[in-house]
């Protein structure tokens, strides 16, 4: 089992979650943060480092999310691996919990 990114990160991009993955298993967007299933161990430790709360565990995704298992996998084959924490933009607090986030995705 994989963990995922999913719609409230959409312009929100905290990078919280960057500083304690041990393996860089998360990928860079312009406006969002993706993880690559396949360097992902499931450690957890990303979860609770969200403050958007947007990551799940792949079986944990919230109902109308699961399309971003899919979209986790697609992006991370060609998003820049994101290793160190940086600041999130000045208006994601704004942002944070905001529906219907998807198609403000910027690829």
């Amino acid at each position: 089992m994989t963990y995922v990114v999913t719609e409230n990160c959409i312009r929100c991009k905290y990078t919280d979650c960057v500083d304690v993955c041990p393996v860089d298993c998360f990928r860079e967007g312009p406006n969002f943060l993706v993880i690559d299933p396949e360097e992902c161990i499931d450690c957890t430790l990303c979860v609770a480092e969200c403050p958007a709360e947007a990551i799940f565990a792949e079986d944990d995704v919230p109902a109308g999310q699961e399309g971003f298992i899919a979209l986790n996998a697609e992006l991370a084959r060609s998003w820049t691996p994101i290793v160190e924490r940086k600041e999130p933009p000045v208006d994601a607090d704004a942002w944070r919990g905001v529906a219907d986030k998807l198609k403000l995705l910027e690829r």
